[in-house]
């Protein structure tokens, strides 16, 4: 349920990601981590991107992240991120001072790390400002607390009254901007603690056990469990193209990139079968047309346009629908040229394309044995099979 309060106030999100992660331990930041199929910031985006009420997000990024971050991000139409600072307060407060440039009446603050925000949750929260200056998730204390001495127990402070704060935290914009401006420096380790300081009036609102914030190994099983659960319609699509070599010279695309050969394809576009395939299996798997209906060749626009625009559209189509490319499984049928030197070129360049890992892209190929017309080199063809996982239904608990 939406807030009345908000629906006609315009809302942003800012989500915090420049820490480096290192409890997690990876070769990458935490943030940037596959988990079943993309990116853990990705799911987080994809929470706020996808939410009605939100209207712009932004991220707050670490300075060396941009390649990462690049790749997290396709396939949503997100603010350019800002880039984080020495804490987390004035990364957050990085992010305010960008988005000040044309300010929203509301900001979500969120955790990268808390990739299983529900939309009822930001609901709840936004809803929560109709009552003070700011709202948080937070869930009660329900274990006892302990202190501790040389390593033995010691009775800790009564857990009545105290609450695990989580993100997302709601402000009034200008509030909350200043008041993370009168807090440089201070050392607050959330956004609440920096509105109280200025004397803001923040409500609590109920929180959910799922909505963690991934810091340890082991959290990462657990998240790609439950992010698994949710994704349970998994469905296949099928793409088949075929292109004939072009009389005039022309470079050949293949696989999204430049394989050398003495003749290239003819076609409106820069006629890369391969993509084409591709592009047409993902479509299908989610029931959303074909390449000719979304780009069709009548259209001056497509002119010798790069596949690659087709192929990010279609991945940008399973994303909108809260869904991930599970595998890409594509067959090049050709006598000449020899595809396999450029399989492994063609696997990373889609595998980019796509932003998913080159283990969930497959790239082979074959001939016909000289049958037909790729027998007689006079054009190639490609099939690819897409699979893709998209939610069961609504989870927004």
């Amino acid at each position: 349920m939406e807030s009345a309060l908000v629906s006609p106030l315009r809302v942003a999100a800012l989500i915090v990601a420049g820490g480096r992660g290192t409890r997690a331990a990876g070769p990458i930041p935490k943030q940037y981590r596959q988990i079943a199929g993309r990116p853990l910031l990705g799911w987080t985006l994809d929470s706020f991107a996808r939410h009605p009420a939100v209207g712009r997000v932004m991220t707050v990024i670490h300075p060396d992240d941009m390649a990462h971050y690049t790749q997290a991000s396709q396939g949503f139409s997100l603010s350019p991120p800002a880039l984080g600072g020495a804490s987390r307060q004035q990364s957050v407060l990085n992010g305010l001072e960008r988005l000040a440039a044309d300010p929203p009446d509301v900001v979500l603050i969120h955790d990268g790390a808390r990739p299983l925000v529900s939309a009822a949750l930001i609901d709840r929260v936004l809803a929560g400002l109709a009552e003070a200056d700011g709202a948080i998730a937070a869930l009660p204390v329900t274990d006892t607390l302990k202190g501790h001495r040389d390593g033995l127990a010691a009775t800790g402070p009564d857990r009545t009254g105290l609450w695990r704060a989580q993100t997302p935290q709601a402000f009034r914009f200008e509030a909350i901007l200043a008041a993370h401006r009168s807090a440089s420096g201070a050392d607050l380790t959330d956004d609440a603690a920096v509105a109280e300081r200025a004397g803001l009036r923040v409500k609590l609102v109920a929180g959910t056990e799922d909505n963690f914030k991934v810091t340890q190994p082991e959290d990462f099983e657990r998240l790609e469990t439950a992010l698994l659960a949710r994704l349970g319609d998994v469905r296949t699509g099928m793409g088949f193209d075929v292109h004939a070599f072009a009389d005039t010279p022309r470079d050949l695309m293949l696989g999204g990139i430049k394989v050398p050969h003495d003749r290239g394809m003819a076609g409106h576009s820069d006629a890369d079968v391969a993509l084409h395939a591709i592009v047409d299996a993902l479509l299908g798997a989610i029931a959303d047309g074909d390449i000719g209906r979304h780009f069709p060749p009548s259209d001056p626009r497509w002119k010798g346009e790069d596949s690659a625009t087709f192929a990010r559209f279609a991945a940008s189509r399973v994303a909108a629908k809260g869904g991930v490319i599970a595998h890409v499984d594509l067959t090049i049928i050709c006598e000449a040229p020899k595809v396999s030197p450029h399989a492994a070129a063609m696997q990373a360049r889609i595998a980019d394309l796509l932003g998913v890992s080159t283990n969930r892209v497959s790239v082979k190929a074959t001939t016909t044995e000289k049958l037909g017309f790729t027998g007689r080199r006079e054009g190639i063809a490609a099939q690819a099979v897409a699979t893709v996982r998209l939610p069961l239904g609504d989870h927004a608990a």
